[in-house]
């Protein structure tokens, strides 16, 4: 399994920035697909999500700023970040939680992580 994620980069505080994020590999079932961020001196954390079923979750801090969309034909996942703040800045991953094989158990990958700077 492999993710490639696309996008990020440094825009001034206000802006926007989009982040994509490609699944391929041999996949049984894809579930749930979303971003985590790791900010500098802070833990990880999960900042959106959206299940196979289409159920969406954001964390506070970015609702209402933050889109999650996925296309299940293309195994992919996008992160659409408007309104951009300085307290955003962080490295995003994505992260797929899904089943390889018929006897292999559900399980979260990641990817290789894109730097988010949000200058003030």
């Amino acid at each position: 399994v492999q993710l490639q994620a696309s996008g990020g980069g440094t825009v001034q505080a206000g802006g926007s920035l989009s982040l994509s994020c490609k699944v391929s590999g041999t996949i049984y079932a894809l579930n749930a697909m979303g971003w985590d961020r790791r900010a500098p001196g802070k833990q990880l954390e999960s900042v959106a999500a959206v299940t196979g079923g289409g159920f969406i979750s954001y964390i506070d801090s970015v609702k209402g700023r933050f889109t999650i969309t996925r296309d299940n034909a293309k195994n992919t996942v996008h992160l659409q970040m408007t309104e951009l703040k300085p307290e955003d800045t962080a490295i995003y991953y994505c992260r797929v939680d899904l089943v390889a094989a018929p006897y292999m158990k559900t399980r979260d990958y990641w990817g290789q992580g894109t730097q988010v700077t949000v200058s003030s």
